[in-house]
């Protein structure tokens, strides 16, 4: 665990990018160099960056089939008000089905989102860098985070700087 001069705890370290194209090309430098644990922030999103970055599908839409799946199962197994379960009463249990269906389906979204997006956090220690506040007008930033195995603190800043990083700091945890 890496920790800086005042003692505090290293989170990574991260430079400023003039503009959104540099940001893409950077993102493109860093998972070349074989990075697993970094991000880019930017005031909207930019197109091609889940490339760049590397990503792959994420695995969100699993768990809305299980979700969907869980909700008609329920419904199947659900008889409303008593009514006969026969091959000609079928229909009558479809609107069930369906509703219970999308609701289980958005409500295994929005948890799965959540937790896939370590959500909620209450503060993140990106918000430790001054200039960071700039990333909701006009700032476009990427964060090696300290704890990647490929993170050393010489070997992270000549990387940024070849990327045209600039403001290049240490972002320290508290």
């Amino acid at each position: 665990m890496m920790r800086t001069p005042a003692g505090h705890k290293v989170y990574a370290m991260a430079a400023e990018y003039p503009s959104a194209a540099a940001l893409y090309e950077a993102a493109k430098h860093v998972r070349d160099a074989g990075f697993g644990r970094w991000d880019v922030y930017s005031p909207f999103p930019i197109h091609g960056m889940d490339e760049a970055m590397g990503l792959g599908k994420s695995w969100l839409s699993g768990w809305v089939l299980f979700g969907g799946v869980s909700g008609l199962l329920t419904a199947a197994l659900v008889n409303v008000h008593g009514k006969p379960w026969n091959f000609f009463t079928v229909p009558a249990f479809f609107p069930i089905m369906f509703e219970l269906t999308v609701l289980f389906g958005a409500f295994a979204s929005f948890f799965a989102m959540l937790g896939m997006n370590g959500l909620p956090r209450w503060y993140h220690p990106m918000f430790n860098w001054e200039r960071f506040s700039r990333v909701t007008n006009d700032g476009f930033f990427l964060a090696i985070e300290a704890r990647d195995p490929r993170f050393t603190e010489s070997g992270v800043r000549e990387l940024l700087e070849k990327s045209g990083g600039q403001h290049i700091t240490i972002v320290h945890e508290d």
